[in-house]
């Protein structure tokens, strides 16, 4: 019901744009997000976009280069990144949660998606 795509490989400083399609049901009391993982790592939030209110939240390693929004029309979460550094490097992964409050922690997370894998190179 999430599908996640638009990794890729990217010099450091490019740009990617990765989209989440939600299908299936409606989501419109869900805020979808970003995680990411690297190998041998727990998942970590990157980005969090509240569909019915629009609020948004970033992770701090990425706020003022990563930007979350939403087209209704597709019914799709992008998250734009900019300024990209290695160290961005990871699986990402769209997940949905009813749980504003929670939106950091991957437990409160009913639905994910496949993961899309980025490659920063220096």
């Amino acid at each position: 019901q999430l599908q996640a795509c638009g990794g890729g490989v990217v010099q450091a400083g490019g740009s990617l744009r990765l989209a989440c399609a939600a299908s299936g049901r409606s989501f419109s009391s869900y805020a979808i997000s970003w995680f990411r993982q690297d190998p041998g790592k727990e998942r970590s939030f990157v980005a969090a976009f509240d569909w019915s209110s629009g609020l948004t939240y970033y992770a701090g390693s990425v706020e003022g280069r990563f930007f979350i929004s939403k087209d209704n029309g597709k019914n799709t979460v992008y998250l734009q990144m900019n300024s990209l550094k290695p160290e961005d490097t990871a699986v990402y992964y769209c997940g949905a949660t009813e749980r504003w409050r929670f939106v950091r922690l991957q437990s409160k997370y009913t639905y994910w998606g496949q993961g899309t894998l980025v490659t920063v190179s220096s």
